[in-house]
């Protein structure tokens, strides 16, 4: 998903526009998730970018992309681009000791 996101659109609330992005946002993961895994791979993961328009856009963690939309809206922003492109991903084992001790 490449798209650049509308969050003043004459006629609709700001709120349920932004609150319709997000769904979709989150529908699209969702829906990408169920996509089979091929041979060898444990999850699906996403390379992310963020931004205000697609040039200034830069790689972000898929955890932190509610809270830039977030930080978008509250800041009074018309829009934003983002990309979600999924890829495989391998689960790696943690380093001993770094776990939770029990």
């Amino acid at each position: 998903m490449k798209k650049t996101f509308k969050l003043d659109i004459p006629g609709k609330n700001r709120d349920r526009v932004l609150d319709a992005t997000k769904h979709e946002i989150r529908k699209y993961v969702k829906r990408q998730r169920r996509v089979p895994l091929p041979e060898g791979v444990d999850f699906w993961d996403f390379d992310c970018r963020f931004g205000t328009t697609e040039e200034n856009a830069s790689e972000v963690h898929f955890a932190t992309i509610t809270g830039l939309i977030d930080g978008v809206a509250k800041e009074g922003g018309s829009s934003f681009y983002l990309e979600l492109l999924a890829k495989e991903g391998h689960r790696t084992a943690r380093p001993i000791g770094t776990g939770d001790a029990k």
